[in-house]
């Protein structure tokens, strides 16, 4: 029998008021799990409520007792990274050796946030006019709003949530109703490294949750992870209530590999980024751009790779998982059925996969390969989020540069070659924002910040680094001046000056 779920406030849970509830599957085996609430106005007012009254006292928290749990979440986090890992895969599919790999990256933007009291030092100018001196400081925002996607439920709330909380801010986090269940697991983890309630809290749930967080006038700001139209529409609802967003929308990811390059480690990379956690990342690569006379040797590459790979139940050791749900399923199989249609080589077909997973109820579609796709077909213009890898071929480094730079998304690219001019050339002429060279997913660290361009990012600040520790904190310039008693000024009893 499935289990509950409920919304996490003030430091204890609540199952809500709406009396709505969506189902939690196993993507290896099409069983409900879990049943998440979703979340009513009510309920969104009661958590949201919850941070706002928490604030002041966690504004006025020490950076060194902000810092000290900071760390204690940390060592929490890593003790226990393998129970989480092992709860990411049961909702979401993806094996456990990428589960374990994405709470690992989030970990590292927690170590980034315990260096908080660095980096929100200000600046101190004495004497900026005669007897005048200016200081800068920064400080939060307030309760802050984080929607989080299905296909990372702990790396991306971790891009934001300990900036945000080591900043002096409080959080309400909005995770995917498709795989809850981290986030939960998360808040209680954060009670016990001895965050005060009411600094982090779940609000789970659908629409109602989501326009609660834009709306609400307490919120002040939107962190967003999704698609490219969900992104648009939360930064202009958030934006039209007086909210600073970072909206982080959709990606068509592109990997050249020009006629120098080492081919067997572009076939190898082009097969991890095309196909680790089944193509359900922002920076998967999904069209393999193919420069002059490599194309066959290279399509034959992948194709030996991508026949090699076993799916199956993340649980059970094989190298790619279930899709997320059986829409997620359709949705794919339906654009490789486009693909065929259109006149695209289909070099593996994914849909006729034998799984290694108990029952016949699961989400999977196979590694899928596709060649001699052409830029008008829909496998290329949309972003699939599974694994479908298009490979397009051109005939020169110019051709893959005009190519790129016409695609509305802007995310992350790659390029493979062992010219470095070339690399360098291509680092500065392309339009995205994230840049890999020999690297297929070029996912910064955390201590530079994450994010796209074009229609990959609405707003302008990116996740974690410099730009995250901004963008969770205002900027405040105080300009004094101190009457001095030997000048002037009123007489303490201080000695006089001849």
């Amino acid at each position: 029998m499935a289990s509950t779920l409920h919304h996490w406030a003030g430091g204890k849970e609540f199952t809500g008021t709406s009396g709505k509830f969506g189902d939690v599957t196993d993507p290896a085996t099409g069983a409900v799990t879990v049943q998440v609430p979703f979340a009513s106005t009510a309920d969104a007012d009661q958590v949201i409520t919850a941070a706002a009254e928490a604030f002041p006292g966690w504004r006025d928290t020490s950076l060194t007792k902000r810092t000290q749990i900071m760390f204690r979440f940390r060592e929490l986090l890593n003790e226990r990274k393998d129970e989480v890992a092992q709860l990411i895969t049961a909702e979401h599919g993806k094996v456990l050796s990428d589960a374990t790999g994405e709470v690992t990256r989030g970990l590292e933007v927690v170590e980034f946030a315990c260096g908080m009291p660095h980096l929100l030092k200000g600046g101190f100018t004495e004497q900026a006019s005669t007897g005048v001196d200016v200081h800068s400081v920064r400080q939060p925002l307030g309760v802050v709003g984080i929607i989080s996607p299905f296909n990372f439920p702990i790396m991306v709330p971790l891009w934001f949530t300990p900036v945000a909380i080591a900043a002096g801010n409080t959080v309400v986090l909005k995770p995917s109703e498709k795989d809850p269940s981290a986030a939960l697991w998360m808040a209680e983890l954060w009670q016990q490294a001895g965050l005060p309630d009411g600094v982090f809290n779940v609000l789970n749930g659908d629409k109602t949750a989501v326009d609660a967080l834009l709306t609400d006038q307490r919120v002040a700001s939107i962190s967003f992870v999704g698609s490219t139209p969900i992104a648009q529409y939360v930064y202009e609802t958030a934006t039209a209530n007086g909210k600073r967003v970072q909206a982080l929308g959709g990606a068509k990811n592109h990997m050249v590999v020009l006629p120098d390059a080492d081919l067997d480690l572009a076939a190898d990379q082009a097969v991890n980024a095309g196909y680790g956690s089944a193509g359900e990342r922002c920076m998967a690569i999904s069209a393999v751009v193919a420069v002059g006379d490599i194309a066959d040797e290279l399509v034959d590459k992948i194709k030996t790779r991508t026949e090699a790979l076993k799916t199956g139940d993340g649980r059970r050791g094989s190298d790619m998982g279930p899709l997320v749900t059986a829409q997620a399923k359709e949705r794919v199989t339906g654009f490789i059925a486009e693909g065929e249609q259109a006149g695209a080589t289909l070099v593996v077909d994914g849909r006729t996969v034998s799984p290694d997973a108990d029952g016949s109820g699961g989400f999977f579609v196979g590694p899928t390969l596709f060649d001699h796709v052409g830029t008008e077909m829909s496998i290329y213009t949309a972003e699939i989020f599974g694994p479908v890898l298009s490979v397009i071929r051109v005939d020169s480094y110019q051709q893959a540069i005009e190519l790129i730079n016409a695609n509305p998304y802007g995310n992350g690219t790659a390029i493979f070659t062992n010219d470095g001019g070339a690399a360098r050339r291509f680092s500065n002429e392309v339009q995205v924002g994230m840049i890999g060279i020999n690297v297929p997913i070029p996912v910064p660290m955390s201590y530079y910040s994450f994010g796209g361009w074009k229609s990959s990012l609405f707003g302008d600040t990116h996740a974690h680094g410099t730009e995250g520790v901004h963008f969770f904190t205002r900027g405040k310039v105080i300009t004094s001046r101190w009457l001095d008693p030997s000048h002037g000024g009123i007489n303490l009893g201080f000695p006089q000056n001849d």
